[in-house]
């Protein structure tokens, strides 16, 4: 109860400058005339606008200055850390082990080191790396230097890193030693475009005793991580937020559309939802946190700043794996972790030899598609304690949570994992979730039938779309945020997500645009019309399917389209199943994909996992 109060009264506190609107200016300009060492040292900041109501005039003398009012950044997590939690460990990676004080020093000597290399407010640092302790310590470095992180999907080809390279016009990439090649292979294409390529930082292999020697051959400075830190400064001065609506980093989505969405995170955002998911996920003081989720995806749910926030310790995976979760469970004493369905269908379906026992409830938070309610029970069964949530890239990851209810515990152990699959209620951090009707803006009624769009509205919303103002307008349209999810709301209040109305494969937990993949088939020489839908997939939870029609007097396999595919997209973007046919299409020419998404899911599952059912 003490953690909640804690937060409530920082979330005031947050609030605090809309409740300056109100007061008297003119009080204040004579402040100014008066005390004016007063009003430069306390820094007053000033608004526009005049009082509204007379209500208001009982508030006269009050003042917003530097002593009761600093912009919210999740920088301060690190900064309290390094104090309160001085020589607990921080970051755990094989043989590597940092107590909080040495992060804080090395996330200062990074921040400095990008301010020598000429790095600005604003500038975009983008990062391709795996869960590793230089991807973390990137989360609070860059933004002590004032500038704007990017996490790249560790699974994007060279041609789509490009893509994102050039569009968020990134100064410097640091790039983990396994990557390289697909960096290079970015670098080269931007080249080809005339487009400057951004510096290339390399990451070495930090747990060995001799870090690769690897030398990147598309970057003349060869400029390797720990040296730049050594050329950092420990007291540097942190570039702290002018405004908490400051952006602090920019992670994009894999496109409803064929065109890269680059969603911005502001400071106020990410020092909200952090402490949102940190009281949704239960964690006390010290937790260990084992990083199966990634990362890059919506700065790993907040959670790398969130983690700091309670001096906890980031157990580090380079690759995910049961026996891998298993075994850092055992050793590190793991309280939480999270991860997709796809993480949690892996856990269930592992032989026995990869397994321990657990001698305690291990928290998970699952998100990313809705988990199949076979897999929440099987979880339980293994002494995992699963809280499913809901949200997107531009909700800063989680933005609902299908909070447990007592009454619950009575009900059959199929039931309970249905129930608990729904996607549940707004968290803290928000205002608002709701399922209204994109057309009317009007509320569903609670029927469990009744289909509306999710929406959102709070201070845990993206800021925007980054160069993309016809697509900010277009999904804040109306004063909420539109999802594109479908869902129907049930009489406890609770929502259940029922279909995506902008045909996104979700694959493992990310995100597969169709008209992405539909294009690259568009482009094989045999191929006339082709239409891409979510076939179910009891390991991926679901993977594209696409209907073909192939032109007049050519001939092409389901085996040879596939490779064609996966030659000219990332692996997991490309079609596992081809059907051949006719398209179904409207009057108008327009393909009806509903009638094949039908068609893809009456073809079940294509991993046959029958262990999994109840």
């Amino acid at each position: 109860m003490a953690e909640i109060s804690l937060f409530l009264s920082l979330h005031q506190v947050a609030n605090m400058y809309h409740h300056f609107k109100l007061f008297s200016f003119r009080f204040l300009d004579k402040l100014n005339q008066i005390y004016p060492k007063f009003t430069q040292k306390s820094q007053i900041l000033r608004f526009s606008g005049k009082p509204k109501s007379e209500s208001v005039k009982s508030f006269e003398g009050l003042v917003q200055c530097s002593a009761n009012y600093v912009p919210l950044s999740p920088i301060s997590f690190l900064e309290r850390s390094a104090k309160v939690y001085r020589d607990n460990l921080s970051v755990v990676y094989g043989s590597v082990k940092y107590t909080w004080s040495e992060t804080h020093e090395r996330c200062l000597r990074l921040a400095s080191a990008l301010t020598q290399l000429g790095i600005s407010r604003g500038d975009v640092i983008a990062v391709l790396a795996p869960n590793i302790p230089e991807m973390y310590e990137l989360h609070f470095g860059v933004p002590m230097a004032g500038a704007v992180l990017c996490t790249l999907n560790t699974r994007h080809d060279s041609a789509m890193v490009s893509v994102l390279l050039k569009h968020s016009e990134a100064k410097i990439i640091f790039v983990d030693y396994q990557l390289l090649e697909i960096a290079c292979g970015a670098l080269d294409l931007l080249s080809k475009t005339n487009t400057k390529p951004p510096l290339l930082i390399l990451i070495p292999e930090s747990d060995s005793p001799s870090p690769t020697s690897c030398t990147p051959t598309c970057n003349s400075n060869n400029l390797k991580y720990e040296s730049l830190l050594l050329n950092g400064k420990p007291e540097f001065e942190i570039r702290r937020p002018n405004d908490e609506l400051d952006p602090i980093s920019v992670n994009y989505t894999s496109g409803t559309t064929s065109s890269p969405k680059g969603v911005i995170y502001n400071h106020r955002g990410a020092y909200l939802n952090s402490l949102a998911t940190v009281l949704l996920h239960g964690m006390g003081t010290m937790p260990i946190y084992l990083w199966t989720v990634p990362m890059f995806h919506c700065n790993g749910w907040c959670l790398t700043w969130g983690v700091a926030a309670q001096g906890g310790t980031n157990i580090c995976l380079r690759n995910v794996s049961p026996r891998r979760i298993f075994d850092s469970i055992a050793i590190y004493k793991v309280t939480h972790m999270g991860g997709a369905p796809t993480v949690l269908n892996m856990i269930v379906n592992s032989p026995v030899s990869d397994r321990r026992p657990l001698l305690y409830k291990v928290e998970v938070m699952t998100g990313g598609a809705a988990p199949p309610p076979q897999i929440l029970y099987k979880m339980e069964e293994l002494g995992f304690g699963v809280s499913h949530l809901y949200g997107l890239t531009e909700t800063y990851g989680p933005g609902t949570v299908c909070t447990w209810k007592p009454e619950w515990d009575s009900l059959p152990p199929k039931e309970r994992a249905k129930l608990k699959s729904r996607q549940g209620l707004n968290h803290i951090g928000l205002e608002e979730v709701d399922i209204r009707d994109p057309v009317t803006m009007k509320s569903v009624p609670p029927d469990g039938k009744s289909m509306g769009e999710v929406m959102f509205r709070g201070n845990t919303v993206m800021s925007g779309y980054l160069r993309d103002l016809k697509a900010t307008e277009e999904a804040f349209s109306g004063g909420w945020f539109h999802s594109g999810d479908l869902a129907v709301k049930h009489p406890d209040g609770y929502m259940e997500v029922k279909d995506r109305s902008k045909d996104i494969v979700i694959s493992g937990g990310e995100n597969i645009s169709s008209i992405e993949v539909e294009t690259v088939l568009f482009s094989h020489p045999a191929i006339l019309e082709a239409a891409v839908v979510a076939r179910p997939d009891d390991h991926w939870g679901e993977t594209p399917c696409a209907f073909v029609k192939l032109k007049e007097g050519l001939n092409a396999d389901a085996e040879e389209i596939i490779k064609f595919c996966r030659d000219h997209l990332p692996h997991y973007m490309a079609p596992r199943t081809i059907v051949f046919e006719d398209l179904p299409k409207t009057s108008t020419g327009k393909t009806q994909k509903f009638i094949l998404r039908e068609k893809a899911k009456a073809m079940g599952s294509l991993s046959k996992r029958n262990s999994n059912k109840l």
